[in-house]
C-alpha cells in the first residue's frame, strides 16, 4: 500500500480551500452581527451589570454603531443599538452611549484596519488580571493568541477620558487581544466575528490557565508551533463559522436579536 505524505503546508492550503467551499455563512449587517456579538458573549457569562462594552465601525466613515447605556449585554437588538460619531454624539437611536467607549475611539483613529472592539470585565480574565499575570499560551486552544495578546499592567483608571485612550491604544499595540490590569479584557479585530470569537477565547484561556496554576506549574509549547497553530485558528473562514456557531445558539433563544 502507498501512503502518500505531503508537506503539512499543502493541507493548510487544503483546508483552506475546502472551508472557502463549503462554509457557508450569512450576510448579516453590522448591525446584526454587533447585536449577536453582544448576547454571545452575554450568554458566556461576559456580562457584569454595565460594565464593558462592544462597538464596531459603522458604513459612513468616523461613525460607529455601539451600545445604548444602561442596557445589558442581554438585552442588545439591532434595533436599539446607536450610532454615534467620533465625539460619542449620537446620530441615530434614543439615549447615550457608554462613556467609556471614548477609548474605543482612540483604538480605531490609531488602527485604521480595526474594525470592531469587545471589552469586558469577564471573571476569568478579571481574576487573572488582579495577580498581575499576563495571559499564558500553552494549549492549542489558546494558540489564537500566541504573539497576539499584549498586557497592560498598571490600570490608568476609569476610561472616560482621552489619557486613559491614548495609553489602552499604545499599549496594544499590534496584537488583537490585550489584558488589562485590574480591569478586564480587550479585543480589537478586523471583523465583529473575529473579535467577539477572540473574546470568547480569552475568557477560556484566563480559565485554562487559572485551573492549571493551581494545579501545578504550567509547560511553555514551541514557539513555531504555536504560531502555526495561530494562523490555523485565525482562518476568517473558520472564524465565520465559529461565530455563526454561537450565533446560531443564541438565535434559537431569541430570533428577534437581529430583527
Amino acid at each position: 500500500m502507498n501512503v502518500i505524505v505531503r508537506d503539512k503546508q499543502a493541507y493548510h492550503q487544503q483546508t483552506t480551500e475546502r472551508m472557502n467551499r463549503h462554509f457557508v455563512v450569512p450576510e448579516w449587517s453590522a448591525r446584526q452581527k454587533l447585536a449577536l456579538a453582544c448576547r454571545i458573549l452575554a450568554a458566556d457569562g461576559h456580562d457584569s451589570g454595565l460594565a464593558g462594552q462592544l462597538s464596531a465601525r459603522a458604513e459612513r466613515p468616523g461613525t460607529y454603531y455601539m451600545l445604548r447605556f444602561g442596557l445589558g449585554l442581554e438585552e442588545i437588538t439591532a434595533e436599539n443599538l446607536l450610532l454615534c460619531d467620533d465625539d460619542l454624539n449620537v446620530l441615530e437611536g434614543d439615549g447615550m452611549p457608554n462613556p467609556s467607549n471614548r477609548f474605543h475611539l482612540w483604538i480605531y483613529r490609531a488602527k485604521p484596519h480595526v474594525r470592531a472592539i469587545t471589552h469586558t470585565h469577564a471573571p476569568y480574565v478579571s481574576a487573572l488580571s488582579m495577580i498581575g499575570v499576563p495571559l499564558s499560551v500553552s494549549h492549542m486552544d489558546t494558540s489564537l493568541f500566541h504573539d497576539d495578546c499584549a498586557w497592560l499592567s498598571e490600570w490608568p483608571g476609569t476610561p472616560i477620558g482621552d489619557e486613559e485612550g491614548r495609553i489602552i491604544s499604545e499599549a496594544i499595540g499590534d496584537k488583537r487581544a490585550i489584558l488589562l490590569a485590574h480591569h478586564g479584557q480587550l479585543t480589537a479585530c478586523g471583523s465583529i466575528e473575529e473579535a467577539a470569537v477572540m473574546a470568547v477565547f480569552i475568557e477560556r484561556a484566563a480559565r485554562l490557565q487559572l485551573l492549571a496554576m493551581s494545579a501545578g506549574s504550567i509547560k511553555p509549547i514551541d514557539p513555531a508551533l504555536a504560531s502555526e497553530a495561530h494562523g490555523y485558528r485565525l482562518k476568517p473562514r473558520a472564524i465565520g463559522m465559529t461565530f455563526y456557531y454561537y450565533a446560531r445558539r443564541v438565535l434559537r433563544q431569541d430570533p428577534a436579536v437581529i430583527k
